[in-house]
């Protein structure tokens, strides 16, 4: 690890040199640890926070429906007019194309009681020309992570992660990572424009492989989406000694970047088994809470150990804007957004599942508002598909 040159942790500002220094220097200045409940529960005082926790349920491991294979379910939301729920599989056709499901969750709006899940339809995301998108390891193939249900349009908005060659997927095509419209058949409907900062390229530059678009919400002023983890640029993923960042891009309604932030991600919660063995961490989803407040789930895997999930309240008030900045490291001098812990949610399900998915969920009677997270359960037998559901305050 480099010296880190200028540090002001009250000011919360940070210049740094190199990679590691970045994200050490910022895993201080977060300072999630020392805002979160003692128990490592909800966070008291101001803010969002979990009131009750409503209850799980599971669909079946490798259920069928309409002659497609339930799984890999990696995005939720929910059409608040109708009370229908979205959900995508990020499957690249190992079973079945790239598609979304549609369903319920019924959550008694009186008592809060999440009484079940059901799947009701299954859509086939289309290309342009109406086909479906290739599969795994074909040129122009999706790898869809993220869906989000527009009201104003009545059409979804969904983010692939694309694809790209790395060191250890020498032969993989480069497939553009995307977020786009889709009607509510499936069909094509445009797509955003995404900066040249966050495109993928067969380079140390950009986003890493499995580092690209999982977390997307809308705004009151536009389009929302969070890259997973650190481009080559701005530094090295998490390890246990060091966080990392990623990045927040904003987009107003017309599909145009206008804002972008640093978004400080925690350093791995524990060293995989053994120490040598793989360790994957970032944002596997964000949810707007209002107009510059999120929140953002923070997923790890780890070797030997098994999943890690928290969930943070973060404001990009004060934070600077880094659309324009090539870099995050070597020299800059910028302003993260500031985070605070609302709940590690491994106390709600044992074992921690790979919860990838954030929604809001209808308002109870109580005024309390629904928060559900679901999990993808990588089509592997070891793992399920569950649905957390919460009762929230400050929202």
């Amino acid at each position: 690890m480099r010296r880190v040159t200028t540090s002001n942790v009250n000011g919360n500002w940070t210049m740094v040199r190199g990679a590691a220094a970045t994200a050490a220097v910022l895993a201080a200045m977060t300072g999630a640890p020392a805002m979160a409940a003692a128990d490592g529960g909800e966070a008291p005082g101001k803010g969002l926070r979990i009131t009750r926790f409503l209850g799980e349920r599971r669909l079946p491991h490798m259920m069928k429906f309409k002659d497609t294979t339930v799984g890999g379910l990696s995005g939720i939301d929910r059409d608040p007019r109708t009370g229908t729920w979205y959900l995508v599989s990020d499957d690249r056709w190992r079973y079945d194309p790239a598609r979304f499901y549609t369903g319920r969750l019924d959550i008694d709006r009186a008592t809060g009681a999440f009484e079940g899940v059901k799947i009701t339809g299954v859509t086939t995301l289309r290309r342009p020309d109406g086909s479906p998108y290739p599969g795994f390891g074909e040129p122009g193939s999706a790898d869809p992570e993220t869906i989000r249900f527009d009201p104003r349009t009545r059409r979804v908005l969904w983010g692939s992660e694309g694809d790209r060659p790395d060191e250890t997927h020498k032969g993989i095509p480069l497939s553009p990572m995307s977020l786009g419209w889709a009607r509510r058949d499936g069909r094509y409907a445009g797509r955003l424009d995404v900066p040249a900062g966050l495109r993928l390229t067969a380079e140390h530059r950009g986003p890493r492989r499995n580092y690209g678009f999982e977390a997307l919400t809308f705004t009151p002023h536009g389009i929302a989406a969070m890259v997973e983890g650190p481009r080559y640029e701005d530094g090295d993923a998490p390890t246990v000694r060091h966080g990392a960042l990623t990045r927040l891009t904003l987009w107003d309604r017309g599909g145009r970047a206008r804002a972008q932030y640093a978004y400080p991600v925690d350093r791995l919660p524990a060293a995989p088994k053994p120490p040598a063995g793989i360790a994957d961490s970032g944002v596997s989803e964000i949810l707007a809470v209002g107009g510059h407040r999120f929140l953002a789930l923070e997923r790890s895997w780890l070797e030997g150990v098994g999943y890690k999930v928290k969930l943070y309240e973060f404001d990009v008030r004060g934070a600077t804007d880094v659309l324009h900045r090539e870099s995050l490291a070597e020299g800059a001098r910028f302003r993260p957004v500031r985070k605070r812990l609302v709940a590690d949610l491994g106390r709600y399900a044992d074992p921690a599942q790979n919860l990838e998915s954030l929604a809001w969920g209808p308002r109870l009677k109580t005024g309390e508002c629904t928060l559900v997270t679901g999990s993808d359960d990588n089509f592997d037998a070891r793992e399920v598909t569950e649905f957390l559901a919460f009762a929230v305050r400050g929202c």
